[in-house]
């Protein structure tokens, strides 16, 4: 401690230019005319914040103090708690690899038609969110991230823990039909009337409950970043768990809203 030459940019003007830089993606050049210093300057401070931010952990709701920072303990706390997650993935473009270089098509989304990044999302019934990340090249389906990045291994380790998740993720509904809810199947052709009312209906209660896991993704999209990477892709895990832990802190002070019923109600009682 306080040897070497002394830093131009003291720990909050640092921490002042990471934010800058996350919030906004500013070019570092850009900021180094703000803060009126070299830009090797602000390359140095970003690249010695943005791990601690990304080292914080997630924020727990209704928890201060507690944060989250693995598989582990997130569904440890959903099943002491007994809060049902909701999980998506998400695709972030980022920049193409140079032609020849090993791996490149590994980032090729087959949904997208573009480089991108995946990451899964979990958040709580309120849409806050409590875990982000898994972090994986756009190639990769969203039911092989649940398999090889363990997510599948913790809910056969927590059997109380109950999930909402969209179609994509129907192989990992179907392995545990009592712990996670998809979207049901849509009835044959020929199916009758009433079927096909029974199906959109229970299609429409799910997407309700899971729909605010969409809305937690949508938070992300509001930093920069996130919405086209153009760093280095060796840099995009670090820099999506920095913001997504600034996002949960915020997620978490916000008051619980009331859950509205969705079941089917009649507008006036009938006489028999």
């Amino acid at each position: 401690m306080g040897a070497g030459r002394k830093p131009k940019l003291g720990f909050v003007d640092r921490l002042l230019v990471t934010l800058i830089h996350l919030r906004h993606g500013l070019p570092h050049a850009v900021l180094a005319e703000l803060f009126s210093v070299d830009r090797s300057t602000v390359s140095a401070a970003i690249r010695q914040v943005r791990p601690l931010l990304a080292a914080r952990g997630f924020a727990v709701p209704d928890r201060p103090g507690l944060r989250l920072k693995t598989l582990e303990d997130l569904f440890a706390y959903a099943e002491a708690e007994g809060v049902e997650l909701r999980l998506d993935g998400a695709e972030t473009q980022v920049r193409r690899p140079q032609a020849g270089r090993p791996g490149r098509r590994a980032f090729v989304s087959g949904k997208r038609r573009q480089n991108t990044i995946k990451t899964t999302t979990f958040s709580d019934g309120q849409g806050r969110m409590l875990l982000s990340g898994v972090v994986r090249p756009g190639r990769m389906h969203d039911q092989t991230a649940v398999r090889s990045e363990g997510i599948a291994e913790q809910f056969r380790h927590r059997p109380g823990v109950k999930a909402e998740v969209d179609s994509g993720y129907q192989g990992l509904a179907k392995e545990f039909p009592g712990q996670v809810s998809a979207p049901p199947k849509s009835p044959k052709g020929d199916a009758c009337d009433g079927d096909k009312y029974a199906w959109r209906e229970a299609r429409r209660r799910q997407s309700s409950a899971r729909i605010c896991v969409e809305h937690t993704n949508a938070e992300l999209r509001q930093w920069a970043p996130l919405r086209r990477f153009t760093g280095r892709r060796e840099t995009y895990a670090e820099t999506h768990i920095a913001i997504a832990c600034l996002v949960s802190d915020r997620a978490a002070k916000r008051p619980r809203r009331s859950q509205p019923s969705t079941e089917l109600v009649l507008a006036r009682a009938i006489a028999y």
